[in-house]
């Protein structure tokens, strides 16, 4: 194995939904909250009842919600990966310009996004691989990793040949520098320190020797660590 490649073994791994369901219930009531293409979308579905979230999309919506049912979908209510959406009451619509206007201008709290890579730093690279048969697309990631009070990254913890995705450096091209607070993956929530990346939670099973193997940077675990568990999805 080369360097930043470890063997993914047998581990008790939160699927894409799960790891959404965990980060639905960690937004605070009240927040403005971007979803980017990936798994972070799928949180739409997983909403806490209890509190007023309001979701963004780039191409020109405000407080949407969840997938609708199948049969059900409406061709021109999309998020800006074209996935069909609802509204909830008090929803908007507004032209393409005025939804990056609220990024660039500072009043979107979290985005969420996903990644190729991030780095031990909070750097964030996720709109390219320079795979010449993999087109790049940087959509709004730029605006939002730069305008976003938070950025939040969701992503599996590896690559599907077992390379670490969590990094000292990003190998692709950046998004932003220095940009992510909190990393939500498979096996882990991790938070950017000084120095070393915090470990909030590990799923069931889970060592901080055996995530490091997985992770580049210097893991440390935090007192208040918990085991992540999530509902069958």
């Amino acid at each position: 194995m080369g360097k930043g490649t470890f063997a993914s073994g047998n581990t008790n791994r939160l699927s894409r939904r799960q790891i959404a369901w965990l980060v639905a219930n960690e937004i605070p009531d009240g927040s403005y909250v971007n979803l980017g293409i990936g798994i972070p979308t799928l949180c739409a579905d997983h909403m806490p009842e209890e509190k007023e979230i309001l979701l963004h999309s780039e191409n020109g919506v405000l407080g949407f919600g969840p997938r609708p049912e199948e049969g059900e979908e409406d061709a021109d209510l999309v998020n800006a990966g074209k996935q069909p959406i609802t509204m909830l009451k008090g929803g908007s619509y507004f032209v393409h310009s005025d939804a990056f206007g609220m990024i660039r201008g500072g009043h979107i709290d979290i985005a969420m996004l996903g990644a190729f890579e991030v780095s031990g730093n909070g750097d964030l690279a996720n709109w390219t691989t320079n795979n010449p048969t993999f087109p790049p697309g940087v959509g709004g990631a730029m605006d939002l990793a730069a305008g976003a009070k938070e950025v939040w990254v969701l992503t599996e913890h590896q690559t599907k040949d077992g390379s670490a995705k969590i990094v000292n450096k990003c190998s692709y091209p950046l998004t932003s520098a220095r940009c992510v607070k909190r990393i939500y993956t498979d096996l882990a929530i991790m938070s950017i320190g000084d120095d070393e990346l915090i470990v909030e939670g590990m799923v069931e099973g889970m060592s901080v020797e055996e995530l490091q193997q997985r992770t580049e940077p210097k893991l440390r675990l935090s007192d208040s660590y918990v085991v992540l568990s999530a509902p069958d999805l």
